[in-house]
């Protein structure tokens, strides 16, 4: 049966005018106006749009979906506007809350004099276990009571008996207070967290596991979940030998051995590596892989024709891993590196002759532009963690569009929020003069950025196009009219040329998501279809 849905606003490149599409059981099977579309198919079963915007739907490029659902059905201190307030919160929850566990996310001590100390937690919950996470999830806190269940924590790097346990004390740290939620609370958790993108307009997600995250037992049981949004699995764990990477990807269902391979930390947690010490601190950050590991891992994957990345932040990390790539290209040419798809997560800190060479390599930069809007500028966390002048080089979007490297967006959620327009609104509102991408780039890396990061390259899918699987969404722009192609990078403009129709009009306020609908199946919302 053919389902018909009219009077809409389609996102299509091929028919940029169309206000009707066709959709014959996963797929897309037509698109053009209403008058047409009742003839062509007249037996149809008629959705009325009413005026809806129809696009592709959105695809999160690095996510962590257990961490997600935990902050939406736990904890979340987000909002915590002090260290005072911060303590309130997790009093109140823990109140609430009197059996098991305590995991909470979300403190920011960017504008605090100080963040909480052991002792106040441990006032705030008495003596039970408690893990609370920074907001870049690279250092946390942790109450007595689990601190004490790991004797040899004392002796980790990054410990302090006091304060935030930072490096080698945080991932001990997190792994056992993993250990102590339970089954239910982790399977509800990984529901909700899916739930809550297919309510945001997004089909799938790249899931950038490893074993300071949260484990093959989560991956495992995340990659089992029954659910309609597709979970991507990446897994960052160094590989030395062909036959160790292809023995992991044979038999735990990963895309690839990259994601959130650690080489470096984060700027808000000052473990981010870098060059130059930090402004604020006596230190240049942590690095935990040497460059042998790196290339090894590199070499290993390119032979294996085997997905490789990194988690890389500061630009003594970015540094390491560029220099290790071009051995590899040296030693196995350019081709063999590109048929790969590499990617490398975050990639704040790079130069433009960096980016040159990773666009000649088909590297892909997984990226997140919400850490700009939340922490750049001349004045944000940034600008504190490494002064106004390098502070002001980071994210720089344009440079790498410019270079040729493939961008795929992405939350980084529960880092930064689910919602996938506050990230293209990121991207083209950066702090930054001439470091933003225009709407259309910005939708597409959102969009088909994201299939393409994943190993589709079939040209059709992320596009509203007739043979295109039918995963779109619809969306209630309300009084966002949309934008003319001559106003400014502040409203969803698109060049007339490209012959894209224009996105909805950009404010503080993102479209309301209607219907979410992968592959012709409803994952969200009404509609009838």
């Amino acid at each position: 049966m053919t389902q018909l849905l009219l009077n809409g606003r389609i996102h299509s490149p091929t028919h940029p005018d169309a206000t009707a599409l066709a959709v014959r059981g996963d797929t897309i099977a037509w698109l053009g106006s209403d008058a047409v579309a009742r003839e062509q198919f007249p037996d149809a079963d008629v959705v009325d749009l009413a005026g809806a915007f129809v696009a592709p739907a959105f695809v999160d490029s690095h996510v962590h979906v257990t961490s997600t659902g935990l902050l939406l059905t736990g904890l979340d201190l987000r909002a915590a506007t002090s260290a005072e307030h911060c303590l309130a919160l997790l009093a109140a929850y823990a109140a609430a809350h009197p059996d098991g566990m305590v995991w909470g996310h979300g403190w920011d001590d960017s504008a605090w004099p100080a963040p909480p100390s052991t002792a106040d937690v441990d006032a705030a919950v008495g003596a039970r276990p408690a893990y609370l996470s920074r907001v870049d999830v690279h250092s946390a806190l942790a109450s007595t009571a689990l601190r004490a269940q790991l004797p040899e924590l004392s002796a980790a790097d990054g410990y302090d008996p006091t304060g935030p346990l930072r490096a080698d004390a945080h991932h001990a740290v997190r792994t056992r207070a993993r250990t102590l939620l339970s089954d239910t609370q982790q399977r509800d958790a990984r529901t909700a967290a899916l739930d809550a993108f297919a309510a945001a307009g997004v089909v799938a997600v790249h899931e950038c596991a490893g074993p300071q995250i949260g484990g093959l037992d989560d991956w495992l049981a995340l990659h089992a979940t029954d659910h309609t949004v597709d979970v991507l699995g990446y897994w960052g764990e160094a590989v030395s030998s062909v036959d160790q990477a292809r023995e992991l990807m044979a038999h735990n269902g990963f895309r690839g051995l990259a994601g959130d391979l650690f080489i470096d930390g984060a700027l808000g947690s000052r473990t981010a590596y870098l060059s130059a010490p930090y402004a604020d601190a006596d230190h240049c950050g942590r690095c935990y892989l040497d460059t042998d590991a790196v290339e090894a891992h590199l070499r290993v994957c390119t032979e294996a024709g085997i997905t490789a990345g990194f988690h890389v932040i500061g630009n003594a990390a970015v540094a390491l891993v560029v220099d290790a790539l071009q051995r590899v290209v040296d030693a196995l040419g350019v081709p063999a590196v590109a048929r790969c798809g590499h990617r490398l997560e975050h990639l704040e800190m790079v130069t433009g002759e960096q980016a040159a060479k990773l666009g000649a390599w088909g590297v892909i930069a997984s990226v997140q532009p919400n850490f700009d809007a939340l922490w750049g500028g001349a004045d944000g966390m940034y600008a504190q963690r490494l002064g106004r002048e390098r502070a002001l080089g980071l994210n720089p979007l344009a440079q790498l569009a410019a270079a040729g490297v493939p961008l795929a967006f992405g939350s980084d959620s529960p880092v930064t929020g689910l919602d996938p327009w506050a990230t293209v609104r990121a991207a083209i509102e950066h702090h930054t003069p001439g470091a933003a991408v225009s709407a259309r780039s910005a939708f597409s890396a959102a969009t088909r950025g994201g299939w393409r990061a994943g190993g589709v390259h079939d040209g059709v899918t992320g596009t509203l196009v007739a043979g295109a699987p039918a995963s779109y969404a619809v969306w209630d722009a309300g009084d966002l009219e949309v934008a003319a192609p001559a106003d400014s990078v502040a409203r969803w403009s698109t060049d007339p040329r490209s012959r894209v129709p224009a996105l909805p009009a950009l404010t503080e306020r993102s479209p309301r998501c209607v219907q979410t609908v992968h592959r012709g199946r409803v994952l969200f919302g009404g509609l009838g279809v």
